[in-house]
């Protein structure tokens, strides 16, 4: 149980990305008062709680509606989470070139979707609750991991200001990328799992 939440709550850090999430945050609010902060703060965690939740909930059900194995899922999504990887590693999540004027759209997009609920978080947590392969407890812990990650992103949007100030644009830069590399590995594994090449290796 432990070495599922600690596996499900690394998952689910690399693919929210609090930290590039802290960076795009801070880039689009820099104008706006403390209070408005809060306000697209507390808009965004909600929205993207939904629609990852709403993934758990009822992902596998589309899933299923749409005749989708849930193992297919699992080596497209290993694939799309390591190209995800290596867009954080190599690409640019500064969001320094974002612009808007209503921090209402700010916290439906892009802080929402994608930069909070992406593509691989919704993935991630289709694929940590497989009705097939997990428990209902276990379920609930890799629930209960998702809510503490989208709980920690938002304590670090409030405090946006303050971390970028300690860790500097150059160290969020590492951070990420070191989560990126995390990623990359956790969507091998994925992949690895989802084709059997363990038994490849060992088919005794």
């Amino acid at each position: 149980m432990l070495a599922k939440a600690v596996t499900d709550f690394i998952f689910l850090w690399s693919t929210i990305d609090p930290i590039g999430t802290v960076v795009i945050f801070a880039a689009l609010t820099q104008k706006f008062s403390s209070a408005k902060r809060k306000i697209v703060a507390r808009k965004a965690i909600l929205y993207a709680g939904i629609v990852l939740i709403g993934s758990i909930v009822l992902g596998q059900l589309i899933l299923g509606g749409m005749g989708i194995r849930i193992i297919s899922l699992q080596v497209s999504g290993g694939v799309i989470l390591f190209l995800f990887a290596l867009k954080m590693i190599f690409g640019d999540f500064s969001g320094g070139n974002a612009e808007t004027e209503d921090e209402h759209d700010i916290a439906v997009f892009p802080l929402a979707i994608p930069a909070i609920a992406t593509p691989g978080a919704i993935m991630a947590s289709i694929l940590i609750t497989d009705n097939s392969r997990y428990s209902l407890v276990e379920q609930s812990i890799s629930a209960g991991m998702l809510i503490v990650v989208l709980f920690v992103t938002f304590l670090m949007m409030l405090l946006s200001e303050r971390i970028l100030k300690v860790i500097g644009k150059n160290g969020a830069s590492i951070m990420i990328k070191v989560m990126g590399m995390l990623l990359a590995a956790l969507s091998v594994e994925l992949i690895m799992e989802a084709i059997g090449f363990e038994r490849w290796l060992d088919p005794h």
